[in-house]
């Protein structure tokens, strides 16, 4: 009964796997093509998991447990992402059901894989280990490179799967091989256990050389995950070919796990070699802002361009991640971290919010995803036109917006930092970049529409899709709440 009490903070992870493999065996014997009852059943699982969650978060806010000999954390920061995480996968469902089924794409492969991708999300989120790191990254990897791979017709979609397949496998041997290399520098697997043998040996003066050159490995694996120049290659083609409804997952869950992984890897893992990877990470974001927002413009795909946004978003999460340790102290964690969370919760919401209007607008025959197709939606459908400039707004981080207030932390961060010239490098960039967001709201408002647009969401659709457009205005103008909230769960150095 002790061992039972001590194992509730992993309640959530065995809830999730009892119950995907439920509704997997279950779904054998549903002859609705609708599949409503797994939707369901999906929808009701993810709010058994969420109640869980705020469960163990009511029981110890601030505290961090370590279970399974110290394979898994349970903290402030892991029960946050992992509700963004299930909040992004049921509204996933929301937005795509109606899109699978007028393709023939609803098959139970899709909810299964889903949910046990998410399993892979969580998994990697607490992870404190490299043993789990590991586990849960190629959990939710092999159930991506599926998803992409789902419609098997599409040969856009089968190339795009394969270059994601082996892009990925390549990351993960990068990852693992810089892992094996600071196992063996330090002789643990526990991330608690490698941050104090690199604090020590640190401190002795001893040559850093085998783990700085492990860490270069890791960070490059690490890099490829949250879709980060110059390992971006993959965001674009997967992207473009996977359906939309699948890009819609990899824009966000996925990204939530990869950051939570370079923070477990980096700052509660490696803090004593910090100067190293905050340049390494500086680097990254630079050219990451840069390209992303300099590719993006020359795009005519929506679904290219949010993935070069996406590559540049990400560039802007880094300037938070790098700015925690200043001077030899951690007096700036705080700031830094909590704006880094906040960007990912915002991102997260944008990058759903947006590839939900892409869903909303396409229908049986097509497929809404060339900046032409946005031509004249004010005219058609106001409100969507509306919720759209809201995001597209908040994309581009125009006030009173939650993306504005989102950069903005994360800019004080590197300023606070001294980090001024990249601050100032990363502002006049992102001024750049307005511009293919702007340009979508004028397609909207101020073109005569040249392709047919029927948006057609069913009442709980409308809601969710209203929902999340307003959040982000809510959020712009009321931010502190949730900034709150970010900063509670900064991950505490031991």
């Amino acid at each position: 009964m002790i061992e039972l009490i001590n194992h509730i903070p992993a309640a959530p992870e065995v809830a999730l796997l009892i119950g995907t493999c439920a509704i997997m065996i279950a779904d054998l014997y549903v002859a609705d093509e609708g599949r409503r009852a797994s939707f369901i059943a999906a929808q009701l699982l993810l709010a058994v998991c969420a109640l869980l969650t705020l469960f163990v978060m009511s029981q110890a806010p601030q505290g961090r447990y370590y279970l399974f000999n110290g394979l898994f954390v349970a903290d402030a920061l892991a029960n946050l992402l992992k509700l963004v995480c299930y909040v992004s996968v049921s509204v996933a469902l929301v937005y795509s059901r109606s899109y699978l089924q007028e393709r023939g794409l609803l098959r139970s492969e899709f909810l299964t894989l889903l949910l046990f991708s998410l399993l892979g999300m969580m998994v990697l989120i607490s992870a404190n280990s490299f043993l789990t790191v590991y586990l849960g990254l190629e959990l939710m990897s092999l159930c991506l490179y599926a998803m992409v791979a789902l419609n098997r017709d599409s040969a856009a979609s089968t190339e795009a799967a394969m270059k994601y397949f082996v892009l990925g496998a390549l990351s993960s041997g990068l990852l693992l091989y810089g892992m094996s290399m600071i196992y063996g520098a330090t002789g643990t697997l526990t991330l608690t256990e490698v941050a104090q043998h690199v604090t020590r040996q640190a401190a002795s003066g001893a040559d850093r050389s085998f783990l700085v050159f492990g860490l270069v490995f890791v960070v490059a694996g690490l890099a490829f995950k949250i879709g980060v120049v110059p390992f971006h290659m993959w965001i674009p083609d997967v992207y473009h070919g996977a359906s939309t409804p699948v890009t819609l997952v990899i824009s966000s869950g996925p990204k939530i796990a990869a950051f939570a992984m370079a923070v477990r890897l980096l700052v509660n893992g490696l803090p004593a070699l910090a100067p190293d990877w905050q340049q390494m990470l500086a680097l990254l974001a630079i050219l990451s802002i840069a390209l992303g927002n300099i590719t993006a413009i020359a795009q005519s795909n929506l679904k290219r361009m949010l993935a070069y946004s996406a590559i540049a978003h990400m560039g802007f999460m880094l300037l938070g991640l790098l700015s925690g340790y200043v001077g030899g102290n951690w007096l700036n964690r705080t700031d830094a971290y909590a704006g880094a969370v906040f960007y990912m919760v915002i991102y997260t919401v944008m990058t759903v919010g947006a590839f939900g209007m892409l869903i909303y607008l396409s229908h049986a025959g097509f497929e809404c995803e060339n900046l032409d197709d946005m031509k004249g939606l004010n005219r058609r459908h106001p409100w969507y036109a509306f919720l759209m400039l809201l995001i597209m707004f908040s994309l581009a981080g125009i006030p009173p917006t939650a993306g504005f207030y989102a950069k903005l932390v994360v800019f004080q961060a590197a300023v606070a930092a001294g980090h001024v010239w990249l601050a100032v490098a990363a502002v006049l960039l992102s001024l750049v970049g307005a511009f293919y967001y702007l340009r979508v709201v004028k397609l909207m408002y101020f073109d005569e529409p040249v392709a047919p647009s029927t948006v057609r969401p069913q009442a709980v659709g409308r809601l969710v899709i209203s929902a999340n457009g307003l959040f982000l205005l809510i959020l712009g103008v009321l931010p502190h709440r949730l900034m709150e909230i970010c900063a509670a769960t900064f991950p505490v150095l031991r």
